[in-house]
């Protein structure tokens, strides 16, 4: 929720820059400025970063587990015995010195910076000013991916997922605020707003979650379990430090800087177009991909479980895992990509058109956005396949390789097609190249990491790309016959996965039935359990699967699951007294209480000598 909050608020952003900016020379400058923190995002916040520090965290998380458990708290100071504060200690004040070299680097580079990424721009000046600005986001940028990257590691996933809600918001204010002094230099000056705000919003979970043992915060045991142990420091473990080497870093960055690239193409070719071609690229671009970050999501909650699993050794639990990962994020971008190439000019109408973005802007960036769609499953199962291949201690150089590929072909097609199709040639061509990137790294997946079945998965995954056709195709024809955007925007939300389903089930997806039924269950599972919340069946017994089926109700009272007892005469002296009377009478002790919110594991024991609790009589108490 928190990740299609922040896609929201990115879609409002857009909406508030285009409305006042609108797809001028302007607009083009701040782009080109927006590629630093664009690049740095994916390199030390959704990638890189990522993908090189949660396996790093992963296998120090194992070698905590695998460590015995300490006497006393450790000195935090030196995180004697911890392989987590170990970890965080030898990169955190580094990878921070590192940042902030470059961070001002970069700044004092701009204007080499600008001539290189757009040299026939009409408004450098303003673009070396926005790049000055956003040059800050290098460094907050990489210490808000750190923060995610070891938040998401130990399974605390709402305050990564909540950073760019916070950095949408402090751009559309900012850009509110002083828009009409500023100008488009506002927005830059946003975004390294929203960029410290990442960090803000990160840093008390992490001093909660990752800077604290947690043997040390469970709570004690009972006095007769607990050992007794003299209280000594814990000395360092052996083979605590993860390895993060250059040989490490390398790979990850290559490929994220050549998957980056491909923007980077795309600007310096559009820069000798028309006035307003990067815009619309960019308008385009952004409304395309909310799809494929919807369905990205699947992969950042799951992938600290693929790490966790190649870091145990358990090959088959991670292929298991990224099977499913892949057909789920292929569901979910091709079900947001028939709706995007269904609705586009509506979309576009209803989310730009006003202001400066007028009918004509609106047109030609929801051309574009179609022609984008094409490679939204290549965009999504990328980022899917590579997570595997960063898992391992030591990651290969094959995806990178694969990338590159995928580049080269994007660009010789993008400068072919850019004069005689302009912006369209520039969107085709970004569609081949990740498409072409993602079967590369399927199929070396398959043959050097993990045996998946190819043709299988292909095949499923062919299903649901007509499945999409079909949708799309649909979808189309009902816009056309609409007339208000708003209403049939909305309409369109329901009928396109509607028309996918239907589609996939009659082409035998198995992987639609599957989740259809596994969605079945849960709100099944959900239904029971709220009905057993109603007040009128709080004296139904558990179902007990050491209580014979011939029992009384009230053979002997249960705890239920939030600690009361499920005897609906708990308060009465009467009824307690009978057990009571029971275990006095025996000369056993009594059954000791079981801890709140865990229902009894064994039947009591009862005298046959002792007096039996007298039976219900009134109905409502079943």
């Amino acid at each position: 929720m928190l990740t299609a909050c922040g896609a929201l608020f990115g879609l409002v952003r857009d909406q508030t820059i285009a409305r006042l900016f609108g797809a001028t020379g302007a607009t083009d400058a701040f782009l080109v400025a927006w590629t630093v923190p664009e690049v740095a995002a994916t390199l030390l916040i959704e990638d890189a970063m990522a993908l090189v520090l949660i396996p790093a965290f992963s296998l120090a998380l194992s070698r905590r587990q695998a460590a015995p458990a300490p006497a006393v708290e450790p000195d935090r100071s030196q995180g004697a015995g911890d392989p987590v504060r170990a970890l965080v200690a030898a990169t955190a004040p580094r990878l921070c010195a590192a940042l902030a070299g470059a961070a001002l680097l970069l700044a004092l580079a701009a204007p080499w910076i600008v001539d290189l990424l757009a040299p026939g721009l009409t408004h450098p000046a303003l673009a070396v000013d926005c790049t000055r600005l956003t040059a800050l986001t290098v460094l907050t940028f990489g210490v808000a991916g750190y923060l995610s990257a070891a938040l998401r590691a130990h399974r605390s996933f709402v305050p990564p997922a909540a950073i760019y809600v916070a950095y949408n918001l402090a751009i559309i204010g900012t850009v509110l605020a002083v828009g009409d002094r500023w100008g488009v230099r506002a927005a830059a000056l946003g975004v390294a707003a929203g960029s410290v705000l990442m960090i803000l919003v990160q840093l008390p979970a992490f001093s909660r979650t990752v800077a604290v043992w947690p043997r040390a915060r469970n709570p004690r045991p009972h006095p007769r379990l607990r050992p007794s142990l003299p209280r000594r420091r814990v000395p360092r473990l052996r083979g605590a430090a993860v390895p993060l080497g250059l040989a490490v870093l390398a790979p990850v960055a290559l490929f994220t800087l050549t998957r980056q690239a491909q923007v980077l193409v795309e600007r310096f070719v559009a820069s000798s177009l028309p006035p307003g071609a990067i815009s619309h690229l960019n308008y385009a671009q952004k409304i395309a991909q909310v799809p494929m970050v919807l369905s990205l999501m699947i992969c950042t909650v799951t992938f600290p479980l693929v790490a966790r699993a190649m870091a145990d050794g358990e090959r088959e639990r991670a292929r298991r895992r990224v099977e499913r990962d892949l057909y789920l994020a292929g569901l979910v971008v091709l079900v947001g990509a028939a709706y995007v190439v269904g609705y586009a000019p509506t979309l576009v109408e209803l989310l730009f058109q006003r202001g400066a973005f007028d009918a004509d802007d609106t047109s030609v960036t929801a051309s574009v956005m179609r022609v984008y769609a094409i490679g939204l499953l290549g965009h999504s199962l990328t980022g899917a396949l590579v997570r595997p291949f960063f898992s391992v201690a030591r990651p290969t150089w094959y995806p990178a390789l694969a990338m590159l590929g995928g580049l080269l072909l994007t660009t010789a097609v993008g400068v072919a097609t850019a004069r005689h199709w302009g912006v369209y040639g520039i969107a085709l061509a970004n569609a081949l190249g990740i498409t072409t990137t993602a079967a590369l790294l399927l199929r070396g997946l398959s043959r050097r990491m993990i045996p998946l079945d190819v043709r299988r998965m292909g095949a499923g995954l062919g299903r649901l790309v007509a499945a999409a056709a079909v949708a799309s195709a649909v979808g189309a024809v009902a816009a056309h016959l609409a007339t208000a955007s708003l209403a049939a925007a909305a309409y369109g939300l329901c009928l396109v996965p509607t028309v996918f389903a239907a589609a996939a089930l009659a082409l035998r997806a198995p992987e639609v039935a599957d989740l259809l039924g596994s969605a079945g269950g849960t709100a099944r599972r959900a239904a029971a359990r709220a009905a057993r919340r109603l007040p009128g069946r709080a004296g139904r017994p558990p179902a007990h699967s050491d209580t014979p089926p011939d029992a009384p109700p009230d053979s002997h009272p249960g705890v239920g699951p939030d600690g009361d007892h499920l005897d609906g005469h708990r308060d009465d002296p009467h009824r307690q007294a009978a057990p009571r009377a029971a275990g006095a009478d025996s000369g056993r002790d009594p059954r000791p209480p079981d801890r709140p919110g865990r229902a009894p594991r064994t039947r009591p024991v009862r005298d046959d000598a002792a007096p039996r609790p007298p039976r219900r009589t009134d109905p409502h108490d079943h």
